[in-house]
C-alpha cells in the first residue's frame, strides 16, 4: 500500500499514470492531503471511480493521537501519538509572538547516545518516513485549530542520520500546492554527522541549521556526546566554516548548560575561542533533568554569567525560554514515561 503522504506532486501523477488516470489529478489529491484530509472519500472533486481506485493501492492516515498534555504556564502542546504500526512518537506545538512552531520527531528513537537526552534512552526503532513526518504537522494542526508556521526538526531522532527522507519532507512541505512552510522557516539540529552536514551545505536549502555542541573541548564532549568520539571539534569547526561559506547562512549552536559539567567560567572562555571566527549565533539550554542521569539544571544566575562571557567576546548569545515545564516538554520525555508503562519497557 502507498503511503500518500509521503509522495511529491510529480510522484502522485506518476502513480496515477500507471493506474490509467489523469494526470492533473495528482495536484488536486495532494492539495486535499496538505489541507488535512485523511481519507480519499473526502475529495469531493475525484470521481467516485477514482476514490475506489484510490483506496485500493493506498491510504493517507499514518498515525493517531493518544495524549495531548497542554502547559497551563505558556500553552504550550505535547502529543505523543502512535504509528500505524503501534511505535509511538511525540511532537510539541509552541506560541511565539512571530507564530506557532512545531517541533518534530525523525526517527522512532536515537541511536547517538548523548547523556543529557530522554530521547536516545532505549535507542533507535526504526526512521519515520517522509509522511510520518508530515502526519505530525497536519495532525496537529487538524487538532489544534493553528495554523504552523514554523518547523523545527529537534524532537527524537537524530535528522541527518535519516537524511533522504528528511530532504524529501523538507520538499513536501515547502510545495507551493501542499502546506507552503518556506525553507528560511524551518530548521535543522544534529549533533554533528560531518559528511551529512556538507552533503546539506551543497544543497544550499536555505533551511536553518542548528549543531548541538555542549562543549568546546574534545574529551569534555566525548563524555556527554558519544558521535564525539567520531568526529573531532576541528573537524566540525571545519564543516561548519564550509556550511556558511556555500549558504552565507549563520549557525545556531547548541549548547546545554549542565551544572558543574560544561558551565563554567572556563567553559565559556573555551566556547567563546572557538566560535570567535565563525558567522554563527549560541542559543544556551538550561538543561532539564532526565531520569537515570545525574545532570542538574544550571541555576538562572550561573546562566547569565556564562551568557555575560560569551557577548564581551562578541558572540551572540540568547537564552532558549523555557516552555512547557509543567509537561515534561524535552525530547523523548513523554514517550519513555509511556512506554515504561506498557510491555515491561525498561529504558
Amino acid at each position: 500500500m502507498v503511503e500518500f503522504r509521503s509522495l511529491l506532486i510529480n510522484e502522485v501523477e506518476d502513480l496515477l499514470e500507471e493506474y490509467n488516470e489523469k494526470r492533473f489529478r495528482g495536484k488536486q489529491i495532494f492539495s486535499w492531503i496538505h489541507k488535512g484530509v485523511e481519507d480519499f472519500n473526502s475529495m469531493s472533486n475525484l470521481p467516485a471511480a477514482l476514490r475506489e481506485k484510490l483506496n485500493n493501492i493506498g491510504y493517507i492516515k499514518n498515525m493517531e493521537i493518544i495524549t495531548v498534555l497542554k502547559s497551563k504556564i505558556d500553552g504550550t502542546c505535547k502529543y505523543l501519538m502512535a504509528l500505524n504500526d503501534n511505535n509511538v512518537i511525540e511532537c510539541v506545538l509552541m506560541k511565539y509572538s512571530f507564530g506557532n512552531t512545531i517541533c518534530i520527531s525523525t526517527q522512532v528513537g536515537c541511536r547517538m547516545g548523548c547523556s543529557f537526552c530522554a530521547s536516545t534512552i532505549g535507542g533507535r526503532i526504526r526512521d519515520l518516513t517522509p509522511g510520518e513526518m508530515v502526519g505530525q504537522v497536519l495532525k496537529v494542526q487538524r487538532e489544534s485549530g493553528e495554523k504552523i508556521n514554523n518547523v523545527v526538526l529537534m524532537g527524537t531522532g537524530e535528522p541527518f542520520d535519516n537524511f533522504d527522507n528528511v530532504i524529501k519532507f523538507l520538499k513536501i512541505i515547502n510545495c507551493k500546492d501542499g502546506l507552503n512552510i518556506g525553507m528560511r522557516h524551518i530548521t535543522i539540529s544534529t549533533c554533528g554527522l560531518i559528511p551529512e552536514i556538507k552533503k546539506f551545505s551543497d544543497m544550499d536549502l536555505q533551511v536553518t541549521l542548528a549543531v548541538s555542541l555542549h562543549a568546546a573541548d574534545d574529551e569534555l564532549r566525548k563524555k556527554i556526546m558519544p558521535v564525539a568520539y567520531k568526529y573531532s571539534l576541528k573537524e566540525l569547526y571545519e564543516v561548519c566554516r564550509y556550511y556558511i561559506a556555500k549558504t552565507n547562512k549563520r549557525i545556531t549552536f547548541e549548547y546545554a548548560l549542565i551544572k558543574g559539567v560544561n558551565d563554567s567560567d572556563g567553559d565559556a572562555v573555551k566556547l567563546s575561542n572557538y566560535l570567535s571566527n565563525l558567522l554563527c549565533h549560541v542559543n544556551l539550554i538550561p538543561v532539564n533533568s532526565v531520569e537515570g542521569n545525574s545532570y542538574i539544571k544550571t541555576d538562572k544566575n550561573n546562566v547569565e554569567k556564562f551568557k555575560e562571557i560569551l557577548m564581551k567576546n562578541n558572540i551572540q548569545v540568547t537564552v532558549r525560554r523555557e516552555l512547557g515545564s509543567d509537561i515534561n516538554a524535552a525530547c523523548g520525555q513523554l514517550r519513555r514515561n509511556y512506554l515504561s508503562n506498557i510491555d515491561g519497557f525498561k529504558g
